[in-house]
């Protein structure tokens, strides 16, 4: 049997697993790599490629780099190539409807939830973010909605008490590379009977932006940690204090009773440990803290420095 044409369209790193395992299998034939265009990336602002495409080509593996993949030449470019599917994966760009016909089998998605929950650019992290203790990955044919074509088929990932995003998105990425090679195989086969997306069971998680990361201390503090974990390396999750911004790190209090007769945000020294006053009661320990413009402290380091008041609090 001849091997599958395909050409893959990918960006970040979450990405690049599934290219490699895919390159390095007999089954395929990865005609051509679509990415985005190199970018600034970083503080310095220097012009990069992306992961896939380094990966790309260390492979040896042909990249094209269209601004858009809506124009007529990525319309063009796809027809000569004439794969037999389009692997696609957190590529960045919408795929317009006059493209979805051109693959022999179809474009075929590994998104980073169990579909329908948690349509949108950033599973990983709201599933984090939201306490959930079971994500996954799910194949799907590409249509011309956000995340709402038929699914292929569908693997749970557990999710540590501790983990964060990135360390999730890693273990995650590993397990989508099996999980496209399945799908393709099986479905080209006819195996796999695309199945429709349930729209009363869909929930959505939409790009991350600065402001999700400002810590509300009405929550308790188990969801004040689950943010933290979700969100770290950006937006990080920030408070203030005496009208300046900073960044905070710490765990659940455990080990002692929840008490109502301090107000959420207060800071409370004791002789081993800070905490901070959360919603119903609950504490945070807080183990370190970085005050914009300033290094990351620990939390006593930063408690003796500010010389903290009674009843004062983050806000």
């Amino acid at each position: 049997m001849a091997a599958l044409r395909i050409v893959f369209c990918g960006t970040p790193e979450f990405a690049v697993p599934s290219l490699r395992r895919l390159a390095e299998r007999p089954e395929f034939s990865v005609e051509a790599v679509i990415t985005q265009p190199d970018r600034p990336r970083g503080r310095g602002g220097h012009v990069s490629s992306a992961p896939v495409k380094e990966a790309a080509l260390e492979l040896g593996l042909h990249v094209y780099q269209p601004e858009s993949i809506k124009s007529e030449s990525s319309q063009e470019f796809l027809k000569r190539v004439a794969p037999d599917a389009v692997v696609i994966i957190a590529y960045g760009q919408i795929i317009p409807a006059r493209l979805l016909t051109i693959p022999r089998l179809s474009w075929i998605n590994v998104h980073g939830s169990l579909l329908p929950r948690y349509r949108g650019a950033a599973p990983i992290h709201w599933a984090v973010a939201n306490g959930e203790t079971v994500t996954g990955l799910t194949t799907m044919q590409i249509d011309a909605g956000m995340d709402t074509g038929p699914m292929l088929l569908r693997r749970e990932v557990q999710i540590g008490p501790d983990e964060t995003s990135p360390k999730l998105a890693a273990r995650m990425s590993a397990a989508g590379a099996d999980l496209i090679v399945e799908t393709l195989v099986r479905f080209d086969r006819g195996e796999i009977a695309p199945a429709p997306q349930d729209e009363k069971d869909a929930t959505y998680a939409p790009i991350l932006k600065k402001e999700d990361g400002r810590i509300d201390w009405t929550k308790t503090a188990q969801q004040i940690y689950n943010r933290m974990r979700a969100f770290t390396p950006w937006p990080g999750t920030y408070t203030t204090f005496r009208g300046q911004t900073c960044h905070v790190w710490g765990r659940p209090e455990t080990q002692s009773p929840p008490r109502a007769d301090t107000t959420p945000g207060e800071i409370i020294s004791s002789a081993k440990e800070i905490y901070v006053q959360c919603g119903e009661g609950t504490r945070l320990r807080l183990e370190s803290v970085q005050i914009e413009g300033r290094k990351k402290i620990t939390a006593r380091e930063f408690a003796n420095g500010a010389r903290i008041g009674i009843a004062e609090r983050f806000v």
